[in-house]
């Protein structure tokens, strides 16, 4: 999200009295066994036990080597700092957070290793079982897993323990949006357990890993596993299932990839997520040792180059990826979903809201709401969680990259080895979930360093995906998509040669509903309404505008964006999910728009986008009159087109206006026209249009680009010559007016 609105909004938003928001599940967490659902839908057992539940906690120095005594307790798995887990106290720098609790071992799973699995724990966490180190772990977004076999007390029950550093903005790790000062565009942070812990039973001789990728064109799935123990000699057999019917076999030696065609294929999309179960059997001598089941969907996603330029391919068909902006966090656990019907309903939201795809913005999520997007058919754009400042990428105190054009930056190198070391888990963990088109490692130069370096190893690590390498970020020459933001917009980056060209962020259109706000005052958006109609109006015309742009190439956008988080209400609902701001309806067939075959869109009369329009001026009430053709506007001045100043983004200025208003007319000639005509403006702020006295448009707020704005009665737009009349309006920021007419044809 943009850091010049964090700039400007850093210095109101202080911290406010928060305010106690509920979401309908708060009520439905289990306080003796929450998130009961098995944590690893990619790679499923029969035989597990959830360690979810209440644990005993302290939080000590950092330095202290000895439990301290019990200080509460903690209800794992959310977070210490978040409301659900019974605690709601910060973690310093100085400081490490103990999680303990005691568990028995099931007779049955007696002659077995045990495995001790967590989703989540941020960000470094020591594992000791009876007292000795079972392992650690550096990483606040990925799984990992100990065997703690030999530590286990036969007859006993055993003392589990975990210890947690987590510096949080203060480190050199990855964070994403956390802070330990919420404010702005930066959140509550989290530390400790926040996702499942749970134990199962393996052969010495096991299974830790299936990657399953997909070749829809070939028809063919390819099978590679990981394993605890020696390959040497173990073959592995699988039979691919649909719904029960026997569709593909595979079967070679444990340590290489196996190759698995698939009879009367279907492929997945979001129109049709159809998945495939596939059962798994690791062999020694012909003895099934280890036995797991998986699933996949066969998909290819990829770049062609057509008559719109490079555009993003799903199943060698051309595709518009248009999503929210999912930041993934909960008034009451934060980064923890109450339940896992929580964790769904955001995405079934999405879903029925009309769209087909979704950012995961700088965060990751346990696995199964992965399952959860290829279930429903949801394209996921995966971000990596972003250093904090300074500390993985250039420093926001200065304008870096202007003063180093050609430069990327080299950072630290413990930032460096946290992040590649977290990236890389990022991506072997999510790699077979179907839905992950695209990885995103930098947003908008947070922690962007090495970006070809970062963006060419990805591709070369999973060449099933596509590379968007910075989000709004400084634009380097590599990767498969060029990216920009734009507030609220649309806009779309110039055509490339090489790279797909998208609009990561737009919208952040804000509306704050009373009794659903997490504090009392300073909530915020991009451009804020204090009506559902107003506000369903303005996204309506985002979206039609939006549809121009797939004209130019656009391949995906991403709107600002699912919920309202702490103090911003740009959400599509609320912060607590009380509350859907548009009806889903009319978001649905907003979203329509934006699908289908890109319309044409041509000239029908010029702005100064390309060549300087000379318009009439005054900076001076004209009074009455002044939208009449007849209105004596002698004593005006004469420019060139756009009006405002340079700093304006988007803004291509002939004439500096620094005033309050504006008021503008011009001649002009409307050709033959057989498409729609549209509004061609960009206006910073408010504006208003008249045509031969009558008023098309009246527009409040501003646009950060040139945008195309529908016109309701299109019998004004005919042939001949006519007056055109604006007025604009400024209150503060920038400042531009420019206005012209495009004709749109499919």
């Amino acid at each position: 999200m943009s850091l010049a609105v964090f700039a400007a909004s850093i210095l109101i938003m202080n911290p406010e009295t928060t305010i106690d928001l509920k979401t309908p599940w708060s009520d439905q967490v289990s306080q003796t066994a929450p998130h009961p659902e098995y944590p690893r839908p990619g790679m499923i057992r029969p035989d597990w036990l959830s360690l979810n539940g209440p644990w005993d906690y302290s939080i000590q120095d950092r330095g202290s080597e000895e439990w301290e005594g019990k200080q509460g307790s903690i209800l794992v798995p959310f977070p210490v700092e978040s409301k659900l887990s019974g605690v709601q106290k910060t973690l310093t720098a100085e400081q490490r957070l103990w999680q303990k609790r005691t568990f028995s071992v099931p007779e049955g799973w007696n002659g077995q290793n045990i495995l001790l699995n967590f989703e989540a724990v941020d960000w470094e966490a020591e594992v000791y079982v009876n007292g000795k180190l079972a392992g650690t772990h550096r990483g606040g977004y990925s799984p990992f897993s100990f065997d703690i076999t030999e530590h286990l007390t036969v007859g006993q029950d055993q003392e589990l323990e975990v210890r947690v550093y987590d510096p949080t903005d203060d480190g050199f790790q990855p964070v994403g949006k956390q802070t330990k000062n919420p404010r702005g565009i930066w959140y509550t942070a989290v530390s400790g357990i926040w996702a499942s812990v749970w134990l199962e039973p393996v052969p010495i001789n096991s299974i830790s890993s299936v990657k399953l990728i997909p070749n829809a064109a070939d028809a063919r799935v390819s099978l590679s596993l990981n394993l605890t123990g020696s390959a040497a000699g173990h073959e592995v057999k699988a039979v691919v299932k649909d719904g029960g019917k026997v569709v593909g076999r595979g079967f070679g030696h444990a340590g290489r990839t196996i190759p698995i065609s698939i009879s009367s294929p279907k492929r997945w999309s979001p129109d049709s997520p159809h998945l495939y179960d596939v059962e798994i059997e690791l062999i020694s001598d012909g003895e099934t040792v280890d036995r797991v089941t998986s699933y996949f969907g066969l998909r290819d996603i990829e770049l062609k180059t057509d008559e719109f330029g490079p555009r993003i391919y799903l199943n060698d068909e051309p595709i518009f990826t248009l999503g929210p902006l999912d930041q993934g966090w909960w008034p009451d656990g934060l980064y923890t979903a109450p339940t896992d019907e929580a964790l769904r309903y955001d995405l079934e939201i999405t879903k029925k809201a009309g769209f087909n795809s979704v950012r995961k913005h700088v965060k990751v999520e346990p696995r199964r709401w992965y399952r959860h997007c290829d279930e429903l058919g949801l394209m996921v754009w995966q971000d990596m969680p972003n250093t904090p400042p300074g500390k993985g990428g250039p420093p926001w105190d200065r304008d870096w990259k202007k003063d180093n054009p050609n430069a990327d930056w080299k950072p630290g190198r413990e930032s460096d080895a946290n992040f590649r070391h977290e990236l890389t888990e990022l991506i072997d963990h999510l790699v077979s979930h179907p839905s992950i088109v695209i990885w995103v490692p930098f947003n908008e130069a947070w922690g962007q360093f090495d970006t070809k370096g970062v963006t060419e190893w990805i591709q070369g690590y999973d060449p099933s995906r596509l590379v968007n390498s910075a989000s709004g970020g400084n634009f380097v020459k590599t990767g498969d998509i060029l990216d920009i933001h734009a507030y609220p917009g649309p806009a779309t980056p110039d055509r490339q040669e090489k790279r797909s060209i998208v609009l990561g962020e737009f919208g952040g259109l804000g509306l704050p509903v009373k009794d659903h706000l997490w504090q009392d005052n300073n909530n915020w958006g991009y451009q804020s309404f204090e009506e559902r109609e107003a506000l369903a109006d303005r996204y309506e015309q985002l979206l039609l505008g939006l549809m121009n742009m797939k004209g130019e190439g656009l391949s995906g956008a991403i709107y600002t964006q699912t919920t309202d988080v702490e103090g911003e209400v740009n959400g599509l609902m609320t912060y607590d999910r009380q509350v859907i701001k548009i009806p889903l309806e009319r978001l649905n067939s907003a979203n329509q728009f934006a699908y289908g075959a890109p319309p044409m869109r041509t000239v029908l009369v010029p702005t100064s986008e390309k060549q300087a329009q000379i318009w009439r001026y005054t900076t001076v009430d004209p009074g009455n009159g002044w939208t009449d053709a007849g209105f004596d506007d002698s004593a005006w001045q004469e420019g060139p087109g756009g009006f405002g100043t340079a700093t304006t983004p988007g803004a291509v200025v002939g004439t500096e206006w620094s005033g309050e208003h504006i008021w503008l007319r011009r001649i002009i000639a409307i050709p033959q026209r057989e498409g729609q005509a549209w509004l061609r403006i960009h206006h910073d702020e408010d504006a208003e249009v008249w045509l031969n006295g009558k008023k098309i448009a009246d527009l409040s707020g501003y646009t950060s680009s040139y945008v195309d704005v529908p016109i309701k009665d299109q019998g004004l737009i005919k042939k001949g010559t006519a007056l055109l009349a604006v007025r604009c309006r400024q209150t503060s920021g920038g400042q531009f007016i420019d206005v012209g007419f495009s004709e749109i044809s499919r």
